[in-house]
This record gives C-alpha cells, sequence and structure tokens, in this order.
C-alpha cells in the first residue's frame, strides 16, 4: 500500500450534494495489520491507521472508551454498530445507519458457525436475524453503552454469513483481546 496515496475521509451523515460539509479528510502514515491476522479464519482481524495529524472531536466526531482487558461485555447487553455498508444483501445506503444488536454467548455462536468462533471474536445480532452489519461495514464500530453512560468499542465489525440472516450472527473482533497490540502499535 503505497502511503503517498492512502487517505481516510470521516465523511458526513449523508452522502449526497446536500451535505453539511461535515467530511474530514486525513492522510495515513502508516498501516498497521495485526501480525497473527488469519485472513482464512478471520481471526486477529484488526488494523489501526497511523494519520498524518490528529483527530479533533466535533459535534459529528466523538471519541469512544476503550475497554480494560478484563472489561466484560455480557450476554444480552443491546450494543449498536454504525456503518455505511449495504442495508440488505446487494443494496448500498447513501446514509449513514446504525442498528442495535444483543451480544451473544459465545457457546450459541460458535455452534452456529460450526465451532469457527475463537476467542478474539465476539458475536451480536437476533436469532431471527433482520438486524446485522452488511458489506462495507467492516472494520466498523460494536459500541456498547455502559449503566455509566459511557460508551466502550466492545468489537469491530468482522464477517458473517451474509446480511441478517436467521440463525447467524454478526461476528466482531473482540476488542478486550486484541487490546495489549493495539495500545502497543499505537506507542510506535
Amino acid at each position: 500500500m503505497g502511503t503517498n496515496h492512502s487517505f481516510v475521509v470521516l465523511q458526513p451523515v449523508l452522502r449526497s450534494s446536500c451535505v453539511l460539509h461535515t467530511e474530514v479528510s486525513f492522510k495515513v502514515n502508516r498501516l498497521f495489520l495485526h501480525p497473527y491476522y488469519e485472513e482464512d479464519s478471520h481471526d486477529y482481524d484488526v488494523a489501526l491507521l497511523q494519520l498524518d495529524h490528529p483527530v479533533i472531536s466535533s459535534p459529528f466526531i466523538q471519541p469512544i472508551c476503550l475497554p480494560a482487558p478484563s472489561h466484560l461485555f455480557e450476554p444480552g447487553l443491546h450494543c449498536w454498530i454504525t456503518g455505511w455498508g449495504a442495508i440488505k444483501e446487494g443494496h448500498i445506503s447513501n446514509m449513514l445507519q446504525k442498528v442495535d444488536v444483543q451480544l451473544i454467548q459465545q457457546d450459541i455462536c460458535n455452534e452456529a458457525y460450526h465451532y469457527m468462533i475463537s476467542p478474539r471474536m465476539l458475536c451480536a445480532g437476533y436469532h431471527k436475524g433482520k438486524k446485522d452489519a452488511c458489506q462495507g461495514d467492516s472494520g466498523g464500530p460494536l459500541a456498547c453503552k455502559e449503566p455509566s453512560g459511557r460508551w466502550f468499542l466492545a468489537g469491530l465489525v468482522s464477517w458473517g454469513m451474509g446480511c441478517a440472516r436467521p440463525n447467524y450472527y454478526g461476528v466482531y473482533t473482540r476488542v478486550t483481546q486484541v487490546l495489549g497490540w493495539m495500545k502497543q502499535t499505537m506507542m510506535l
């Protein structure tokens, strides 16, 4: 990946000619892919981008808390995913989407996916489907609000079987399991 042509764009809520001019662009100085990433299994599915200048908070750009490695996100907790991906298989959205999903017990998700779920993965969604991340949302946040009112990054959109299909859940990289690498990489 050539760093001279790599950019991150934080986009506004709408993808159209009537935007609020809230788009912000950044040059990517470096891309850090987790050294244990496995393309076939999606294990360790996380990357970090080093930007050319700091991101400034605004009404449209807000930070999220990183959890402690010991932080437990309990099954049944309702969390939110956001993204520009498809709103259903094959249909792209012009508007930033958000949807609530429920965290699923590891053993239930592992059974649904024939025991392909590693300890570095977290599942969310509903048995009946209908709500999920989709193609184009990968890398996006699985954000969970704690009773204290603070938002934590529980996961990163990784993979799944189609979009919002019954009996399949969205699979996310479990942030608490890759946090050590993230913090070490951010110090470089």
